[in-house]
Formats: structure tokens, C-alpha cells, sequence
């Protein structure tokens, strides 16, 4: 496999992969470093390549194992925790402020969910993949994705349900 075979390969889920290890590094940079490694090690494999049915799915489970080694990691106390990736133009400042408050809120509540709810939430819901491409990547039934989705959707609505009415009678 040549540079150019490569890139065309690997370059259309360059961006899900950065989103991936930065729903669950919390942080730009340490997400593009993740990345960044990722591509390196696939490159270096890139003679292995050809032996994978979905390259995307398994640089998708390498960037998950990978976030979890550095966040076993003793750097990982260094990681900053930094959400700005959520703008809008053209509303009124208010509306602003609510609607960054609210993505806010559902980051945080997505972050308290169980690893594995968290990884599928991001995947399905974010990432827009398929109940059968996560339960290969992360080796579930495609039953058992569904049920921690919705487990986990279940449990953002309610705490933001709860949140929501907090002080309402």
C-alpha cells in the first residue's frame, strides 16, 4: 500500500476517529495527539492493513483502546478538561448562552454515564453509526448496544428532567 492508496483509505474517518478520543479525553489537544498516533501506527502497519474486513472499524477500536491506555495513565491527571466546540451564529445572546448551557449539560451528563453507555452514545448518536458496525467494534451483541443506548438516553432525559424542574412545583 503507497502514501496515496493509504490516504484515501484512512483520510474520510479522520474526523470520527478525533471525535471519538475526544468524547473521552475531554480535550482538544490531547484528542488530536490521539489521533495523531493512531495514524502513525497505522501507517506503520500499513502492510496489515489489507487483512482487516473494515479499516474504519478497527482504527475506531484502536482509538478507543488507546484513550483508555492514556487515561489509565499517570498523565492522564494532567488532562485539561475543555469543551468549546459548540457555536452558533446569528442568535441572540440569551438563546446563545441557553443553548451552550444546555450542551453543556448534556457533555456532563454524558460524561457520569458508565464507559461502555458513553462509547455507544457517542458512536450512534454523534458518530452516526450503525447498531452492527459498534457491536463489532467493541465486540457486543447488536442487542446489547441497543439496550445500554437506550439505558443510556434514558438516563440523560431524566436527569435532565429532573434539572429542568428543579424548583417547580
Amino acid at each position: 500500500m503507497n502514501q496515496t492508496e493509504f490516504l484515501k483509505t484512512v483520510i474520510p474517518f479522520k474526523d470520527k476517529v478525533f471525535r471519538l478520543a475526544k468524547r473521552l479525553l475531554t480535550s482538544t489537544e490531547e484528542a488530536e495527539d490521539a489521533t495523531q498516533e493512531l495514524y502513525f501506527k497505522l501507517w506503520k502497519n500499513k502492510s496489515q492493513l489489507k487483512n482487516y474486513r473494515s479499516i474504519e472499524a478497527f482504527a475506531m477500536t484502536m482509538t478507543k483502546n488507546y484513550c483508555f491506555d492514556r487515561l489509565k495513565s499517570k498523565q492522564a491527571s494532567n488532562l485539561s478538561l475543555v469543551h468549546s466546540n459548540y457555536q452558533e451564529k446569528g442568535t441572540p445572546l440569551q438563546r446563545q448562552i441557553e443553548l451552550n448551557d444546555s450542551v453543556s449539560i448534556v457533555e456532563k451528563l454524558i460524561e457520569e454515564l458508565p464507559e461502555q453507555q458513553k462509547i455507544i452514545i457517542q458512536m450512534r448518536d454523534i458518530e452516526q453509526y450503525e447498531f452492527e458496525e459498534i457491536a463489532e467494534m467493541l465486540n457486543l451483541n447488536p442487542n446489547t448496544v441497543r439496550v445500554s443506548l437506550s439505558r443510556a438516553r434514558k438516563t440523560i432525559r431524566e436527569k435532565l428532567t429532573k434539572q429542568h424542574n428543579y424548583g417547580v412545583s
